[in-house]
């Protein structure tokens, strides 16, 4: 049995994060979605708790995927869940470059390597910041993320 980690902060999550997760459940038999709080991005949005809830009633329908949190280094999660892979998401050639130093310290630290799974281009343009600056000005972003992520934004902004 194969598993893989892939952890981000998702706040929110979008159908970009979703397109990796759903790829990864068709090609993997275990998938662990991991939400981190991320001290360089800012001040959250949601919350641990509340992002993880969100990616569970996001990925109901995938058995073979679970969620998790953390605050450590993702190579330690990765050990703790048992993980053979990390898997990141890359939309565009920029995010190789801070991914694949990522995967190679990644690798240096802990022996677990990373795969890197491309998005399509219909969602490579999605980014969480962006969704976030859009639903603070109220502006519709419902076709950008699943619906329980939605539900989420319409009670905290009204939009």
């Amino acid at each position: 049995m194969t598993t893989v980690l892939y952890p981000g902060s998702f706040d929110p999550i979008h159908n970009g994060h979703l397109e990796i997760i759903e790829v990864a459940a068709r090609l993997f038999d275990d998938v662990v979605v991991a939400t981190v709080r991320n001290p360089q991005k800012g001040e959250p949005l949601f919350s641990l708790a509340d992002r993880q809830a969100m990616i569970q009633e996001s990925v109901a329908e995938h058995r073979n995927v679970r969620t998790a949190s953390f605050s450590s280094l993702v190579v330690d999660l990765a050990r703790e869940v048992g993980a053979d892979f990390i898997v990141k998401g890359l939309r565009v050639v920029s995010d190789f470059e801070s991914e694949l130093m990522m995967a190679q310290m990644n690798l240096a630290v802990s022996g677990v390597d990373t795969l890197f799974i491309p998005s399509g281009s219909k969602y490579s343009y999605l980014a969480s910041k962006f969704i976030r600056e859009i639903a603070r000005f109220g502006g519709d972003v419902s076709s950008m993320v699943p619906v329980p992520v939605a539900k989420r934004l319409q009670e905290k902004y009204g939009s």
